[in-house]
């Protein structure tokens, strides 16, 4: 059965001019004449039976379908150069794997540890975007995501499988130079130090005081970051004591710029999932990486709390 599918090079002809606004300029980017590419957008607006674009004063502008066609034909484009370029690079072994991902644990977990999987699997390229809600695979070019998230929401993640990689225990953090020579502090020592807050999170202090069973009048005051990677910058700066999950700030445990203020964790709502899309078929490229993700999560041994 033929496909419903325009030629590629329409495509990339109404991509770029979408994205230049000018046909013009789309046939200096493709190396074509004007007169080219408004023939092809002009077969491609007949082969959909849609109007595409509309004149303006200063060009062409897209129009409300022509817009919603463009997005998706331009994220398509952008899979198809980049599965080509994998497959010319490589020679047609090994296979790329597109990875949604929360931005700290993807920088400072995953990617320190890209080499074991290199070292284990040559051929498997990992290209790694920002997300950061539950999305629709279908949508989008994502073959697997990295997601951070509680029980419940993965549940409610439609048409997807996910595992559970870790759970997110936090632990209350600072830079050496605030304790001025004291150990282990008591949670009640703890609530009058400066504590660092984050904004996703405006609760987590109260919680772990409710946790420690400690009154602690000013848990929820003091300055808000959105990020962990934010809040491990302003702990190891001696701003203030941190809530950090452990694996996520073993550089600056190791090189000593931040120690566990009180070694007592809290086992938090969230944990971080492989979530993948449910389909008929296994995608191998895919397998292979969640195979290895797990070894590494289940291996990965959390800092020992320095004091």
């Amino acid at each position: 059965m033929r496909r419903k599918i325009p030629s590629t090079q329409a495509l990339a002809c109404f991509e770029a001019a979408a994205r230049h606004e000018s046909y013009t300029r789309a046939a200096q980017e493709l190396s074509l004449t004007q007169s080219a590419v408004s023939r092809q957008i002009t077969a491609l607006e007949d082969f959909l039976g849609v109007p595409l674009f509309r004149r303006t004063r200063h060009g062409v502008a897209l129009t409300p379908g022509g817009l919603g066609y463009w997005r998706q034909v331009s994220r398509r484009l952008q899979g198809l150069e980049r599965d080509t370029l994998d497959v010319m690079t490589r020679g047609g072994q090994g296979g790329s794997l597109a990875l949604a991902a929360v931005p700290t644990f993807a920088t400072r977990w995953l990617i320190p540890r890209l080499p074991l999987l290199a070292a284990q699997h040559p051929d498997i390229v990992v290209h790694i975007d920002t997300r950061t809600r539950p999305f629709m695979f279908g949508d989008t070019e994502f073959d697997a995501a990295l997601y951070a998230g509680t029980a419940e929401q993965v549940a409610n993640w439609p048409g997807t499988h996910a595992v559970l990689l870790m759970q997110e225990d936090v632990v209350p953090v600072c830079s050496p130079a605030l304790l001025q020579g004291r150990g282990n502090l008591t949670p009640q020592e703890l609530a009058g130090m400066p504590l660092l807050q984050q904004s996703t999170r405006p609760y987590g202090w109260r919680q772990w005081f409710d946790a420690q069973q400690a009154d602690a009048p000013m848990a929820m005051d003091g300055p808000r970051y959105e990020l962990f990677s934010m809040l491990a910058v302003a702990a190891s700066h001696g701003l203030g004591v941190a809530l950090m999950p452990l694996m996520l700030i073993e550089a600056e445990l190791a090189r000593g710029e931040l120690v566990v203020a009180c070694a007592r964790p809290l086992q938090a709502e969230r944990g971080y999932y492989l979530v993948t899309p449910v389909q008929e078929e296994d995608v191998p490229v895919v397998t292979l990486f969640g195979a290895w993700l797990a070894r590494v999560a289940a291996d990965s041994h959390v800092p020992a709390m320095p004091l």
